[in-house]
């Protein structure tokens, strides 16, 4: 009975990504010049949407401080409003200044040897950072150090949970599991598949007005 539950999953979660990816095709996430950038995006863009980080990441490149050495020497206030656009803008500065602070002290700034340990050790010292949380940890692994980790937002919850995949209360590590579990262990698979349940999330399976008579997995929807 487990096995059989265990492919069911497995075929399930590869329906979905097929379907998304014949609609979207290659989405080509997460969008950054460097990994720096990326690790920077991964905190901006909590709770809000990337829109408002791009317009903050345009002032941080306009102020020239998109490198670690370079943002680590800016005093919280001024790095808070140059990313005011990304909102929770004093928050999210001090979250910026606790990574850059760890990167320097621990690591001397040097960021590659920092995302070439394992994925592991490397989870275990973002979550050390205070501000960073298992989602912004796992961006920064997947996207910044290309390492594979499934990604879990409120809209992988969301899409899997409505369409019968996983119970309700499932926890991050259960939804991340039920992905790792049953998929290949692979960066491109994980980051397009991330890329495309954000996508089919924000146009389709909406919190509160889901549209799921056009949505492209209209077909695997539980039967009423």
């Amino acid at each position: 009975m487990e096995m059989l539950i265990k492919m069911h999953t497995s075929d399930a979660l590869q329906q979905i990504f097929d379907l998304l990816h014949s609609h979207y095709g290659p989405l080509d996430w997460w969008p950054g010049d460097s990994p720096f950038e990326i690790m920077v995006g991964a905190i901006l863009t909590q709770n809000t949407n990337w829109r408002n980080v791009e317009k903050a990441i345009d002032n941080l490149q306009a102020a020239d401080l998109l490198s670690l050495e370079k943002m680590n020497q800016q005093p919280s206030e001024s790095l808070a409003e140059i990313i005011r656009p990304a909102g929770y803008f004093t928050v999210k500065a001090a979250r910026l200044l606790n990574l850059c602070r760890m990167l320097k002290e621990r690591w001397h700034c040097d960021l590659e040897n920092f995302l070439q340990q394992s994925k592991d050790t490397l989870r275990e010292e973002l979550l050390m950072v205070k501000g960073i949380g298992p989602e912004t940890a796992d961006s920064i692994i997947l996207y910044a150090a290309e390492q594979p980790v499934f990604v879990v937002d409120t809209y992988t919850h969301r899409i899997l949970s409505r369409h019968d995949i996983i119970p309700e209360e499932y926890d991050y590590s259960e939804i991340q599991e039920t992905f790792t579990d049953n998929l290949e262990e692979s960066v491109s698979l994980f980051n397009e598949y991330h890329a495309l349940l954000v996508q089919v999330g924000k146009d389709f399976c909406k919190k509160s007005k889901p549209d799921c008579e056009s949505c492209p997995l209209r077909v695997l929807l539980p039967a009423t």
